[in-house]
């Protein structure tokens, strides 16, 4: 026996993110969490009595695959009041969050060996849950001159396609589109027969910039939504389709197989929610007050190529300047300062090792202190570069550096931080840096490389060579 070539899919690099956060904590250390894509505040008081009250007269059975009346029913008044498009009952699926969503879409519009597009950088579990389903992902590699969104022009690149996805506000960027864009993708896609999937779960998570639905743009746009983000849902699991009407059958039919239904004390729960918005608008002004504070701290702490951040509750960073491993730079983060956040690997396979991204979602004290330890932390990282940098250049790093590479077997060299790799001698100082780690067993003195002339390069004092080895600099250590 062996496991199936589809389940295995990449990882979902934040929850395993979570997971060091978690163990972290319990060790009895502090973690600011700042990776985590989820709302800090519980449901609103209204969910919580609905809820509290379905549990005392309620038989909490299955319901519709499609889900409860009530709830449809309130999801369409939502967008007669939110955008002014009237759409009907019957094509409104409730689903187990948006992430069951995704695949009774997925399911429903494609074929194996279908190609559908999408930005990059852009939320995984699209490409995880297509991958799976043997749907070839299209990735478009967008920049910030597009917002980091879909355009017609890179539409038009992609050759043949069967479906786009567009998320706006988009996760990890937080950034949107605005009516002419959205429009213009719809167009593009209707005369290209090209089936458009918007993910709208951040909707109401704005700063301004008003979100436009697909639904505006077209009328039979296929949209993903989830009481998660703006409605503070997220462990509740409950989410909605709107579906075409060519798929609604099909959607059905998945459903009934797949779920049976969305949790019946969540769709109870979140009919309420509709009516709590004065509760949830102050989460809404706590989430602008946390982007604030980040859009200011980042840049001073030493991060200051970011992502607008329209909506959503994220800020994604460029951090090419202090790393190329997003997934080491991370983890040392959180080892060290005890800030949890995502590596953008997990949002761009082939860029994401430049980049990371900050959850806001939390408290504003958090945030304020995560900037004040990310800047000194950058400013470590800065210093020991700097003592890299006098090693280089006096001529001695770099050619023993090759001369360890060549010599040293693959097995014994050992990992470590990304602070560089150094020569220690702890007799002499080089350059005014001395002391740049505790002392290691001296070993015989190596053949010294020559340079191509055939001189012999700068050397240390006999028997005062030490191994090389990776090494995490104390600025304390440092003198200049």
């Amino acid at each position: 026996m062996r496991p199936s070539k589809r389940g295995q899919v990449a990882p979902f690099i934040v929850m395993d993110v979570m997971s060091a956060a978690a163990a972290r904590e319990a060790a009895g250390a502090e973690v600011l969490h700042l990776e985590v894509g989820q709302p800090s505040t519980p449901a609103p008081t209204g969910v919580l009595e609905a809820a509290r009250s379905a549990l005392d007269t309620d038989r909490i059975g299955y319901t519709l695959a499609l889900g409860i009346p009530s709830l449809r029913a309130r999801i369409a008044q939502h967008y007669r009041e939110w955008y002014g498009v009237e759409v009907p009952v019957e094509r409104i699926c409730v689903t187990t969050g948006s992430s069951a969503g995704f695949q009774l879409a997925f399911l429903a519009a494609f074929e194996a060996g279908d190609r559908v597009a999408l930005a990059s950088p852009g939320y995984p579990a699209y490409r995880n849950i297509l991958s799976a389903l043997g749907i070839e992902v299209v990735d478009l590699p967008t920049e910030p001159a597009d917002r980091y969104q879909p355009t017609v022009a890179w539409l038009e690149r992609a050759g043949r396609l069967d479906g786009v996805i567009v998320a706006s506000p988009s996760n990890p960027t937080g950034t949107m589109l605005d009516a002419a864009s959205m429009a213009g993708l719809n167009d593009w896609c209707r005369a290209h027969g090209v089936r458009l999937i918007s993910d709208e779960i951040y909707h109401g998570v704005g700063y301004g910039m008003r979100p436009v639905s697909a639904l505006e743009a077209d009328p039979n746009a296929l949209v993903i939504n989830s009481f998660s983000k703006y409605f503070s849902m997220t462990g509740w699991r409950i989410g909605w389709m709107v579906v075409p009407q060519d798929l609604l059958r099909s959607v059905e039919c998945l459903a009934q197989n797949f779920f049976i239904s969305a949790p019946t004390l969540s769709q109870i729960a979140a009919t309420a929610a509709f009516d709590c918005t004065e509760e949830l608008e102050v989460n809404i002004a706590r989430y602008a007050a946390n982007r604030a504070v980040l859009l200011r701290g980042l840049p001073k702490a030493g991060l200051d190529d970011l992502a607008p951040a329209d909506g959503a509750f994220y800020v994604y960073a460029n951090v090419a300047a202090h790393t190329n491993d997003s997934v080491e730079f991370c983890r040392r983060l959180l080892a060290d300062t005890g800030i949890a956040c995502t590596p953008g690997i997990d949002f761009d396979p082939e860029r994401g090792h430049a980049t990371i991204r900050f959850s806001f979602a939390g408290a504003t004290e958090d945030m304020e202190e995560a900037c004040h330890r990310l800047g000194g932390w950058l400013g470590e990282v800065a210093q020991s570069k700097i003592a890299r940098s006098k090693l280089v250049a006096i001529g001695w790093l770099e050619p023993l550096v090759q001369h360890r590479r060549e010599k040293t077997p693959r097995a014994q060299k050992k990992p470590g931080c990304s602070a560089g790799l150094f020569i220690v001698n702890r007799q002499r100082e080089i350059s005014g840096a001395t002391s740049l780690c505790a002392a290691f067993p001296p070993v015989c003195r190596p053949s010294v490389p020559r340079s191509p002339g055939g001189r012999r390069r700068p050397t240390l004092p006999p028997r005062t060579w030490w191994p090389l080895r990776r090494v995490r600099l104390r600025p304390d250590r440092l003198h200049h």
